[in-house]
């Protein structure tokens, strides 16, 4: 007996090591259970804020393109040669100041024909006038001019009027065209370019133009402001104008007008500014810097830039009410670097997560932790 004792003994000691197992086995993955079930249950701590109006400005540096306050070519109005030149690229002229004179010998010999034209319909009319009189004061007695020729002579004296005040129109506007034989400047400026030289040939529609002038006392400044900024007030109506031919020197430059629509290509609108340059300095045609300060009319929402979750699809916030947080979708208005404007549905005490994540799901419940 003892024997067969000794042969069941290491069966038992096997079953015994299989359940002491199996038990050890059950009780940690009771435990894992219990632990998971804690795991489930934690409830995360989220730093957020809450939300407060702020005044909404942003310092905008933008390209922008110096232009002439005014700026013309110059052309003949007549055929003809040119006789004299009195100006050059760098002549500073004034208004009225004659710039060249054109030779157009067969216009002088059109003025001619038409005052001799003129005179001898002159002649014409004054006879026809001379004759209506005297029939007219022999008219008063009776039987002597017959009614009918009375009517016709005045006619004819009507008649040489008429050609006589056409003749000396035609004259006038000849003379007037002649005129402009003498080349002057529309205004005050600077002689910028000069296509011709003394004996060329000037008149025909296709040439270039004499001269190109300009007026530089006041530069224009054209700046094109994105959309987003359009609706916006420019601190004090000024930008500061910086030029790569003068970088160290600021200059101040005063809004005087706005283009009134969206570019469809750009979308932009087109801001033209003024800059004094009574000492000309500035260059039209340079490129330059502008500095913008643009506000708001009114205080905005500002959060900051962190709080803000971009995706593929839409920017959105995290917004926390009684601990649940909700994504709300916004639009972005002025970035000011570390923070930025939104728009949406929130307001003035809401609170949001201060970095939000795509990975912080909406309904999600947490312990908001309030940023000072």
């Amino acid at each position: 007996m003892t024997r067969i004792f000794k042969h069941k003994l290491p069966i038992i000691n096997a079953v015994a090591s299989v359940s002491l197992l199996l038990f050890v086995a059950a009780c940690t993955q009771n435990g894992q259970e219990k632990n998971s079930d804690v795991n489930e249950n934690k409830i995360d701590s989220v730093n957020v804020f809450t939300i407060e109006t702020d005044t909404v400005k942003k310092i905008l540096a933008l390209p922008a393109e110096l232009l002439p306050l005014e700026d013309a070519q110059i052309r003949a109005k007549v055929p003809g040669y040119v006789r004299k030149m009195l100006v050059d690229i760098g002549s500073k002229v004034s208004k009225g100041q004659v710039l060249a004179l054109i030779e157009a010998p067969e216009l002088n010999t059109r003025i001619q024909e038409l005052n001799d034209k003129a005179n001898a319909s002159r002649a014409r009319y004054l006879s026809s006038k001379d004759y209506f009189e005297r029939i007219y004061s022999a008219s008063r007695t009776d039987g002597v001019i017959a009614t009918g020729e009375l009517q016709r002579v005045k006619n004819q004296m009507m008649a040489d009027s008429l050609e006589y005040k056409a003749n000396q129109s035609s004259v006038a506007s000849a003379k007037q065209i002649g005129n402009y034989l003498a080349i002057v400047a529309p205004y005050s400026g600077v002689i910028t370019k000069r296509n011709i030289v003394t004996g060329s040939f000037v008149g025909s529609p296709n040439d270039k133009p004499l001269f190109e002038i300009s007026d530089n006392s006041v530069l224009r400044l054209q700046v094109s402001v994105p959309e987003i900024y359009t609706d916006a007030v420019l601190s004090n109506g000024v930008a500061e104008v910086s030029t790569r031919s003068l970088p160290d020197k600021k200059f101040e430059a005063k809004l005087v007008r706005k283009a009134g629509r969206i570019d469809h290509d750009s979308r932009s609108e087109i801001w033209e500014f003024e800059i004094g340059n009574t000492d000309n300095k500035l260059k039209p045609g340079s490129y330059a810097d502008a500095k913008l300060s643009f506000l708001r009319q009114q205080e905005g929402i500002v959060v900051p830039a962190s709080a803000v979750v971009t995706t593929l699809e839409k920017k959105f916030v995290i917004k926390v009410s009684n601990g649940v947080t909700h994504w709300i979708d916004v639009r972005p208005g002025f970035n000011m670097g570390d923070r930025t404007e939104i728009f949406g549905d929130v307001q003035k005490g809401d609170t949001l997560v201060l970095k939000g994540s795509e990975e912080l799901k909406t309904d999600t419940r947490i312990i908001p932790l309030i940023k000072k």
